[in-house]
C-alpha cells in the first residue's frame, strides 16, 4: 500500500485517546513509507491524523471542497491540498490517490464515506482493504450491526468479513496488508417464494 485513505471526524471526541490514537496512526504510516490522504482540515481527528504523519516526514495530500475549505480551516502545512467543487468530486478523489482506507472514530460524514467505500467493494468497484480503527472501543457497536446484518440475511458473511478492524494500528496495518478482495461481488441469496 502506497498511500491509505483515512476518514474521521473534524471533531476530538471527548476522550484524549482518540486525539492520541489519530496522531499515532499518522506517524505510523508515515515511519512505514505510507502516504497519508484525508480530508484536508486542520481541526479535529483529521487535523492531528495529518499532523501525525507530517512529524515523521510524511506525505500528506488533502481533499478539501472549496465550501469547506473556511469551514474547515484548511491545513497550510500538507504536501499537496486538492480542493474539488464537490463532496462528490472529493470522495472520488480520495478513491483515486488511495490503495486502502482506515475509519477512526467519527459522525455522520466519516460513517457515509466507510460505508460508501464498503458498498463499492461489495459491488466489485474496487478491491482495497478497508478497516477501522476501533479505538476504545468505539466501532464495536457498528460491528455488532453487520454480525446482525448477517444473521438476518442482509449482508452476507464474505461482505461482512470485508470490514476488517482491530484496536491495534500495526495489527491493523497486518490485515490491510493481507488482505486478499472477494473474487467477484457476492450477492444474498434471495428467498424462493412457495
Amino acid at each position: 500500500m502506497k498511500r491509505i485513505a483515512v476518514y474521521c471526524g473534524s471533531s476530538m471526541g471527548n476522550d484524549n485517546i482518540f486525539r492520541e490514537q489519530a496522531m499515532l496512526l499518522g506517524a505510523t504510516l508515515a515511519q512505514k513509507g505510507i502516504g497519508l490522504v484525508y480530508g484536508g482540515a486542520r481541526v479535529g481527528l483529521m487535523g492531528a491524523v495529518a499532523d501525525g504523519a507530517l512529524s515523521e516526514g510524511g506525505e500528506v495530500i488533502g481533499v478539501l471542497p472549496h465550501f469547506l475549505q473556511q469551514k474547515e480551516l484548511a491545513h497550510v502545512g500538507l504536501s499537496e491540498l486538492i480542493l474539488t467543487d464537490t463532496m462528490h468530486e472529493r470522495k472520488a478523489k480520495m478513491n483515486e490517490l488511495c490503495d486502502g482506507v482506515i475509519a477512526l472514530p467519527g459522525g455522520f460524514g466519516t460513517m457515509e464515506e466507510l460505508y460508501e467505500m464498503l458498498t463499492w467493494g461489495q459491488l466489485g468497484l474496487h478491491n482495497k482493504p478497508v478497516g477501522l480503527l476501533n479505538t476504545n472501543g468505539f466501532y464495536d457497536a457498528l460491528i455488532a450491526l453487520s454480525v446482525n446484518m448477517s444473521a438476518n440475511g442482509f449482508l452476507s458473511d464474505a461482505n461482512r468479513e470485508m470490514l476488517l478492524h482491530s484496536a491495534d494500528i500495526h495489527l491493523l496495518l497486518e490485515q490491510m496488508e493481507q488482505y486478499k478482495p472477494l473474487e467477484g461481488p457476492k450477492w444474498i441469496p434471495s428467498v424462493k417464494e412457495s
